[in-house]
């Protein structure tokens, strides 16, 4: 395998990786505190003005978020030049990977944009509760995904010195169970929206009387199914745990093994987490340390994901 190369780009990608880790975290906050009608239905003035005046709280929490999102867009931006900077002083394969990657990234925290402009505009903020609210939850939910795959993709590839080819002769079985885990992550993920939306516009003073709501055959149809995400996460998981072990035992790789263990140990410490989450009655301290820990996992299965593939690509 390659040696390390941290140089400055590569100091920069992981920094931009981290900052919108950042922002993903406080967009939590927003929906939990209830302030994402912060600015009212106006994007992208905040209550018809570019600046609030007089902000309430919410009206801050709402606008700095709007503020670090756009400030991850500008650093996103300076990624993708920067690898075009880099790409055109040296046309090598590496540095073309890395271009494409930054590319993806700038497409994505556009799309990641439009889609909360969309949600603002169509006033699916706060504690309104549309029919189509749950499909922006889900395609903000993919679309971020996405995006930090790429930016992770980015840094592991400056980092490493290493790339992938998504169509190659790699084991079509390796590709399979990728893609099966992507989708896992993002069921689990799909279904937490949808529990924690439930919670903030349906909550409850106890645990029996959650419950309660759930069963419930006059509760609004995503009480019914938020009991779906503690039964998908904890399978999810699970597979997600052995599949790990596995890649652990059958892969000769210090790298695959250090990464395949670092997933292992995410998932039990979410699962906890999640347990109590849920015994808690879901505080706001909660909510940030949940999704944090989601993204470790997710992270941490892309690196193990990209380093696998190397991985079986190099040993041909």
């Amino acid at each position: 395998m390659a040696e390390t190369k941290i140089d400055n780009f590569s100091k920069y990608a992981w920094f931009v990786l981290a900052c919108n880790v950042v922002v993903i975290l406080w967009g939590v906050f927003l929906r939990a505190s209830k302030a994402g009608d912060g600015c009212g239905q106006h994007w992208i003035t905040c209550h018809g003005e570019f600046i609030p005046s007089a902000p309430e709280l919410k009206t801050v929490i709402e606008f700095s978020h709007r503020a670090t999102s756009a400030l991850a867009g500008l650093l996103i931006i300076a990624l993708f030049l920067w690898a075009l900077s880099r790409w055109r002083r040296e046309r090598s394969e590496l540095r073309l990977f890395g271009l494409k990657a930054a590319f993806a990234a700038l497409i994505f925290v556009i799309i990641e944009g439009a889609l909360g402009a969309g949600l603002v505009l169509t006033g699916n903020t706060a504690e309104t509760l549309t029919p189509a609210r749950p499909f922006w939850m889900a395609a903000h939910l993919l679309n971020t995904l996405i995006l930090l795959a790429v930016l992770a993709t980015n840094a592991w590839s400056a980092s490493t010195g290493q790339t992938i080819k998504i169509l190659s002769s790699t084991r079509i079985r390796i590709h399979s169970h990728i893609v099966l885990g992507a989708i896992l992550i993002f069921l689990i993920g799909a279904s937490g929206s949808v529990a924690a939306l439930c919670n903030m516009i349906f909550p409850s003073a106890t645990l029996q009387e959650g419950f309660l709501k759930d069963i419930s055959p006059t509760s609004h149809v995503l009480l019914k199914i938020r009991p779906f995400h503690p039964i998908i996460a904890a399978a999810g998981s699970v597979a997600l745990f052995f599949w790990a072990g596995w890649i652990q035992k059958t892969v000769a790789d210090k790298s695959v093994g250090r990464l395949s263990r670092l997933l292992s140990a995410l998932i039990v410490v979410q699962l906890v987490f999640g347990a109590v989450t849920l015994l808690s009655l879901s505080p706001i301290l909660m909510q940030l340390g949940h999704p944090l820990l989601a993204d470790g996992i997710w992270l941490s299965f892309i690196f193990l994901s990209l380093t696998l593939v190397r991985y079986e690509q190099t040993k041909k």
